[in-house]
């Protein structure tokens, strides 16, 4: 039997994430057409959107298409500004999901005031929930799954981001069920970041051996496992975001990615560096401090790894480096996987293990199909 009311979906952001998740769209389309009807009604970047007001919805073989058609033949033109944009969705038959496929801060800050409209939202925009303390109580005070909802909040949208920490992994579920059945989660330890899995598991493998730190940076950018500009990654805030989010999940009242400690690799004389390929010039200048790092952790038959913490008890956060025993599974990490090592009452000494592909727009976009999934389980 057919539903009785269409699902309407807005894509923003077309980058590879956004165009993964069309894909998987398509799939979910054709897999689930008898018994939803998802229509996708609105797809943008940052200069140029398409939105079907027939509300019939787009072609999701050629929307991109079409909007790069757009793009070209209008120029630049007027863009029809984001929160009008909301307004006009919000009177979209059925119910309406926004894919925010974007890092924008300034579309995460807009998050309260999309999901009062009945817009519900799945993202895996990492700066939405990693800003201030009180855009987090901003966010979940509105959306009808917040801790806290109550009838105020029955007619608000539902918001979920799995893939801000860990792509596909199941690894925000996991948690928020450890939780919400009563288990006492103690300490969160892992390796969080792709790009310095690859990097490390290359700088100093376990098998000994391995380049200089530049060189293993200089390869990593090469694989397209950096951002384009290293710095990014070496300045240990994409870590730190994470590690909010996940703190703040566990009850822990973090105030900003930067207000616990986060070890940058960025060596002090290179951060002024202008350029990208400046800092990389640069690099080889420093490689000794990074040798002399391995070198220690070698002859204590150990190795160094980029991991963040979270001790509950202690409410303390922190991202760096540190020195795991080979046999250890964070050490034993290969190529960019991630591992999130969850400490809890019930599972006693030995953690939950979530591990395998932390980074990647397949794995990410999968992410935020299941959570549009999980919406429509709801919205039933």
């Amino acid at each position: 039997m057919p539903p009785q009311k269409p699902l309407s979906l807005a894509l923003i952001g077309i980058g590879g994430v956004g165009q993964a998740f069309l894909t998987q769209l398509a799939l979910l389309q054709s897999r689930l057409k008898s018994k939803l009807d998802i229509r996708l009604v609105l797809i943008r970047r940052s200069t140029t959107q398409i939105l079907d007001s027939s509300w019939r919805g787009l072609d999701i073989a050629t929307a991109i298409k079409q909007l790069q058609d757009k793009s070209s033949s209008e120029g630049k033109g007027k863009l029809l500004g984001f929160e009008e944009t909301c307004v006009h969705l919000a009177t979209a038959p059925g119910h309406v999901v926004l894919v925010d496929c974007t890092s924008d801060p300034q579309v995460a800050g807009a998050y309260p005031g999309v999901l009062n409209k009945g817009i519900s939202i799945v993202t895996p925009n990492k700066k939405a929930f990693s800003s201030s303390f009180s855009d987090w109580q901003d966010i979940f005070g509105t959306a009808a799954n917040g801790p806290n909802a109550g009838e105020k909040e029955k007619g608000n949208g539902f918001i979920f981001h799995e893939s801000t920490v860990g792509a596909g992994l199941p690894v925000l579920s996991t948690l928020t069920e450890l939780i919400e059945t009563g288990d006492e989660v103690t300490r969160i330890e892992g390796v969080f970041s792709g790009t310095m899995s690859f990097l490390f598991n290359s700088f100093n493998p376990v098998a000994g051996g391995g380049g200089s730190f530049s060189a293993e940076v200089g390869k990593a950018k090469e694989l397209g496992y950096t951002e384009p500009d290293p710095r990014d990654d070496l300045n240990g805030l994409d870590v730190a975001r994470k590690l909010t989010i996940l703190a703040r999940l566990t009850g822990l009242e973090i105030e900003s990615p930067t207000s616990f400690p986060v070890q940058s690799l960025i060596p002090k004389e290179l951060e002024s560096c202008s350029s990208a390929s400046e800092f990389m010039d640069r690099l080889p200048e420093f490689d000794s401090r990074m040798d002399d790092l391995k070198a220690s952790a070698t002859a204590s038959g150990k190795v160094i790894r980029f991991v963040g913490s979270i001790d509950v008890a202690t409410k303390k956060v922190k991202v760096g480096l540190e020195e795991f025993e080979t046999s250890h599974p964070i050490a034993a990490l290969k190529g960019s996987d991630n591992i999130i090592n969850f400490y809890t009452k019930r599972y006693g000494a030995n953690p939950l293990i979530i591990q395998g592909a932390g980074a990647g727009a397949e794995v990410t976009a999968m992410g935020v199909t299941g959570d549009l999934l999980r919406v429509v389980r709801l919205l039933r």
